[in-house]
């Protein structure tokens, strides 16, 4: 069965991707996704304020951060609890690129434009085949438009752009009050992926000792449907490829999000929790599935869920809303 996909300008074998995470903290675990199959892998994010903090950020980062900056660096993790710092972080793409063949997107989380214009470019010189914005931002202050915040972000990526000739992908929240208008700016800019979405891991509260504490969890299944929706929206109404993260475990998870118009399917939690061997897993059920309901190819069914062809996609998930609501019945 051909799987195949393109994302990022790449030709996949198939679209499961190793997500941001632990798996490319060393060469040995790269290999190990390598060995499994995964078709690409994306690094663990490096921190604007990780770039920031070693005074490699631009005037403009700081004026952005004005005079709560320092403040806020009080409140940031110590540099021994990154894995990596900042020139660490060039070190291990050029080993990693050193010793395997997939594609390797290097990832930068950040909110402002900062030392990423930098630092772009130097991930670009070390042989990140792609680059990964990873934008986690919660807006907070009231007295800042929603628009303003788009707008940051918007000129934060063409800048980008402009600076590195590497294809460059945007991990997105999905709590912009208008995705699709996001994505259109986006788009118009010239961003070559968008990832749906970024997980807001939520903190926990100790009662006892009155602090803020984090409580990570892992995905499930489950997290998969608001990808879906959104998916299923902008596919076919946007330029840049569509990826998924934050949920899909199983091939069938796979095959819902390629339907819904993802070009790539990024795989954290199920890997963390079953091994980089579930990969092969996942792509040897999704070519079954495939093969048993009489599809030729994956492309076939890519995009094929997705609301390009509905005259309404606005009516039409109102009325879906209305039948999800009237669905549940008790045991």
């Amino acid at each position: 069965m051909d799987l195949s996909t393109t994302y990022l300008g790449f030709e996949l074998p198939h679209p499961l991707i190793a997500g941001a995470s632990p798996l490319a903290d060393t060469v040995d675990s790269v290999k190990r996704v390598e060995d499994a199959g995964a078709a690409a892998i994306v690094m663990r994010s490096l921190f604007e304020e990780q770039i920031t903090s070693e005074g490699l950020a631009t005037n403009s980062s700081m004026d952005t951060h004005a005079e709560s900056f320092a403040e806020a660096l009080t409140y940031f993790p110590s540099p021994e609890e990154f894995v990596l710092g900042p020139h660490e972080y060039l070190e291990q793409i050029r080993t990693i690129k050193a010793a395997v063949g997939i594609p390797v997107i290097a990832s930068l989380n950040g909110t402002t434009r900062g030392g990423w214009l930098d630092y772009a470019k130097l991930m670009e010189e070390a042989g990140a085949d792609a680059l990964e914005l990873n934008v986690y931002v919660l807006a907070t202050d009231p007295d800042e438009a929603g628009d303003t915040i788009v707008r940051r972000t918007v000129e934060m990526v063409s800048a980008i752009k402009k600076a590195v000739k590497l294809p460059v992908a945007i991990k997105l929240s999905p709590y912009y009050s208008s995705v699709s208008n996001v994505a259109k700016q986006l788009d118009d800019v010239g961003v070559d992926g968008m990832v749906l979405f970024n997980r807001f891991y939520q903190s926990d509260i100790d009662l006892e000792n009155l602090e803020v504490v984090p409580d990570l969890k892992l995905s499930n299944s489950g997290a998969l449907l608001l990808r879906l929706r959104w998916l299923a929206i902008l596919s076919g109404r946007v330029q840049a490829d569509l990826a998924v993260t934050g949920g899909p475990h199983t091939a069938i998870d796979a095959i819902k999000a390629v339907m819904c118009g993802a070009h790539a399917v990024q795989m954290v939690s199920a890997l963390l929790k079953k091994g980089p061997q579930h990969i092969e897993t996942v792509r040897s059920e999704m070519a079954q599935w495939l093969e048993e309901n009489e599809y030729e190819s994956l492309s076939q069914a890519h995009g094929s869920m997705g609301l390009l062809k509905c005259p309404n996609p606005k009516a039409f998930e109102r009325a879906n809303y209305m039948h999800t609501l009237q669905s549940w019945r008790p045991e």
